[in-house]
């Protein structure tokens, strides 16, 4: 029973009505609270990062720091959008503020961490012809990877039930185009594989620009991803799943530096190997196999035989196309014949 103006609540169901009310306004807080600290590691890997730069020795330890970061932030913005949904308090306003939280730790922070770790840090024992260039190409790759990243929150925000270009599996719902969590966390991940040590080589500086430029491509193709989605955690799990997800966070903590980089990798290619599957069955489809096409033009086709019968191919002997008579009365009828063929045959 909503409460009446001017006066407190009296009776016990007016005061139920009230506390109901306050639980109310304070369950919409609680997505909040995850985006608010998913927005926390992003600055925190934003000022890792800048610190890495006057560190002595390179900042090694500060660029893990920030990848570790970005990585912890991943759960955070997976778990406050579920927790809307499963309490009911999803709203516009939250729906904003995910998105300009994505913007920070999923778009700045890894593209200011990608910059720094592989192009920044370069040796000064490179040649200038290397490393001038480098720097910025690096930049600009850099840069392209965040406008690729706002460019994906920004159409995701105006879709409505998008489709992917190769669709999948109707009981599964995915992503159009890699999300920027997942490309942000392949970057941290591949930082935090080498323990935050900057790139010593320029021919490494040149692979992650391919690689941090593949990223962009990935955000904001319509290439579908596995979104995970159909994983419904409000219904009774069984004691075995809940087993294999506790062995599942054990080794991403015990083995983060490698289990963490694999699995983003896998992800990555999984939406790579989506596309090239699809277009290696549409192809299939579209243009049949050359040994089938052969056996349909051989039915298809009039028999056209020289004048020697024991190569004639014992198919052709059962067609009623085959000329059993008078076969050998005219030979050079038949070889003029053969030029009004059409091509291909």
């Amino acid at each position: 029973m909503p409460r009446t103006a001017g006066r407190l609540p009296v009776s016990a169901e007016e005061r139920a009505g009230v506390r109901a009310a306050r639980m109310r306004r304070g369950m919409f807080l609680l997505p909040s609270l995850f985006t608010a600290g998913s927005i926390g590691a992003g600055y925190f890997a934003i000022t890792q990062t800048i610190d890495s730069v006057n560190a002595v020795g390179g900042g090694a330890q500060h660029l893990d720091l920030a990848a570790i970061a970005i990585c912890l932030a991943i759960p955070f913005d997976a778990l406050d959008g579920r927790i809307a949904r499963m309490t009911n308090t999803t709203s516009e306003f939250g729906k904003e503020l995910d998105s300009l939280a994505d913007a920070i730790t999923f778009g700045v922070a890894p593209s200011l961490l990608a910059f720094v770790w592989g192009f920044h840090s370069l040796p000064d024992s490179i040649s200038a012809q290397w490393r001038q260039p480098l720097l910025q190409i690096g930049s600009f790759v850099c840069f392209l990877f965040l406008l690729c990243g706002v460019s994906r929150l920004a159409r995701f925000n105006i879709s409505n039930n998008p489709q992917p270009r190769n669709p999948g599996r109707l009981d599964r719902k995915y992503f159009v185009g890699m999300p920027i969590p997942a490309a942000a966390g392949m970057v941290a991940a591949t930082v935090h594989c080498f323990y935050g040590i900057p790139i010593p080589n320029w021919w490494l500086a040149v692979l992650w620009i391919g690689l941090v430029g593949l990223l962009g491509f990935l955000m904001v193709s319509t290439w579908r991803f596995w979104s995970g989605k159909e994983i419904n955690f409000s219904r009774r799990q069984p004691f075995q799943l809940l087993g294999v997800l506790a062995i599942v966070v054990f080794v991403l903590i015990k083995f983060s530096s490698g289990a963490l980089f694999f699995v983003a990798l896998a992800y990555m290619f999984s939406g790579i190997w989506a596309r090239a599957a699809y277009s290696w069955s549409r192809r299939r489809r579209h243009f049949p196999r050359e040994d089938t096409l052969l056996r349909t033009s051989v039915r298809s086709s009039p028999v056209f035989v020289d004048e020697y019968p024991e190569q004639v191919p014992e198919a052709y002997e059962s067609s009623p196309e085959y000329p059993r008579e008078g076969l050998h009365e005219h030979p050079q009828e038949h070889v003029n014949d053969q030029d009004s063929r059409p091509d291909g045959y």
